[in-house]
């Protein structure tokens, strides 16, 4: 891969360079063990039917002998123990290609931080000034749309930013992590905006944070840890985890549609579907009883609002 748009490089910018050659190349060694994780999958999936197969048939068979004699009851017990392995198998060779999907993802965060920091960038990303409106609205739905689901082990709780389950006291977000950061606007008022982690202090506990609007006039921001919210790695399934997620009339910061802000407002309806979304009331004074009419919001875009309601 070539790197024609390269500012004079430093002995570091050099390095950053390699490294990026060298995510490149993990990259496609985790793409093609994940290929090889997919073709198991399906190898495992064909064996597991037919036996499938089989217990369906026996159970018919019953059906029209109306009886079950002990060699049915054997046959049965036998095949549905060969079922449960082979689910076992497949959900073993799953989780696998699940966690080379998050290796993946989290090369490709960490090769675009570093290609931003050094200002490297590739024949297909070239530097531009200022990302479309447009675009940034599109790539915003399609982080809220591949934002994994979270999927436990039987008996597992879901982890701390698993939909509304909060980070851990100590946790520090990574850079090019997406966050809530409250901020100062041009008025002097303060508001909830959607931000890119830039780095962390250990010193002073401040992060450094970019605005994912890149039109904002102050685009880059110091903030305390109190002025952070991380936003969700995972949804949670409302099949499985349920509290997981924000309850019915519960407040929080939810992103309003179409804006890269964050206001306050009520849960109406929680997802009932892995894929659904929040179904949210903003507040909002125009309305009579102070609230819109119910708007959907992705998981990803709703967390704990750190305010008190307004009376």
């Amino acid at each position: 891969m070539t790197y024609p748009y390269v500012r004079a490089q430093t002995p570091w910018s050099f390095a950053v360079t390699m490294a990026l050659v060298s995510a490149d190349t993990k990259i496609s060694e985790l793409l093609t063990e994940l290929h090889q994780l997919i073709k198991q999958t399906q190898e495992e999936r064909s064996r597991s039917e037919h036996n499938l197969l089989n217990i369906q048939k026996t159970h018919e068979r019953m059906q029209t002998e109306n009886k079950t004699s002990p060699y049915y009851r054997t046959k049965l017990r036998g095949l549905y123990t060969t079922a449960k392995a082979d689910a076992e198998a497949e959900c073993s060779i799953l989780r696998h290609a699940l966690e080379k999907i998050a290796d993946i993802k989290s090369l490709l965060e960490e090769r675009r931080i570093a290609a931003k920091m050094a200002g490297v960038y590739s024949d297909s990303d070239p530097p531009r000034k200022t990302m479309r409106r447009g675009v940034l609205m599109t790539l915003l739905q399609q982080s809220a749309m591949t934002l994994p689901l979270w999927i436990g082990k039987p008996g597992d709780s879901p982890p701390p930013l698993c939909g509304a389950m909060p980070a851990s006291s100590d946790y520090v977000a990574k850079p090019g992590d997406k966050v809530a950061a409250r901020v100062k606007a041009v008025d002097g008022d303060e508001q909830w905006i959607l931000a890119e982690v830039v780095s962390y202090s250990h010193s002073t506990n401040k992060y450094e944070v970019d605005d994912i609007d890149e039109e904002g006039k102050d685009r880059r921001h110091t903030l305390s840890r109190r002025r952070i919210i991380p936003l969700p790695q995972w949804k949670a399934n409302p099949e499985t985890d349920p509290e997981a997620l924000f309850s019915k009339d519960q407040l929080v910061l939810a992103l309003y549609p179409q804006t890269t802000c964050f206001y306050r407002a009520l849960i109406h309806t929680p997802p009932h579907r892995p894929q659904d979304d929040y179904s949210v009331l903003f507040e909002d004074t125009s309305y009579a009883d102070g609230y819109s009419p119910p708007l959907n919001v992705a998981q990803r875009y709703v967390v704990a609002c750190k305010e008190n309601k307004k009376k």
